[in-house]
């Protein structure tokens, strides 16, 4: 997680293939950096899906000049991500979410 803080949440409608993924990169992530950190650097990091780890995905970052950190090995400490879903999900557990709108409104911050 981000020390300045964390962008808005990026809702796809169908399965995140590379171009979608530059598509999230381009209008999501970079607006995103450019608002937490202005011109100052920061370092991004992924994990090894399909989408993240094409070459057109790579490419883009690297002409964008995004410093990147290798994902690590099985590393739950380095991986909070795992542990944030598991705290939305426990507490949307007992909720009854109908849809997508509603999934998306129960894990956006109010």
């Amino acid at each position: 997680m981000p020390s300045a803080g964390v962008g808005p949440l990026c809702c796809s409608k169908s399965r995140v293939n590379a171009a979608v993924y530059r598509d999230i990169l381009e209008h999501s992530m970079l607006p995103s950096a450019d608002e937490l950190y202005g011109n100052a650097d920061f370092i991004f990091q992924q994990d090894l899906a399909s989408a993240h780890m094409a070459k057109s995905a790579k490419t883009w970052l690297n002409d964008h000049g995004i410093i990147m950190l290798d994902w690590p090995a099985n590393s739950p400490v380095l991986n909070p991500i795992e542990n944030l879903w598991g705290i939305a999900k426990r507490k949307m557990r007992d909720m009854r979410l109908n849809n997508a709108t509603e999934l998306k409104a129960a894990i956006e911050p109010s």
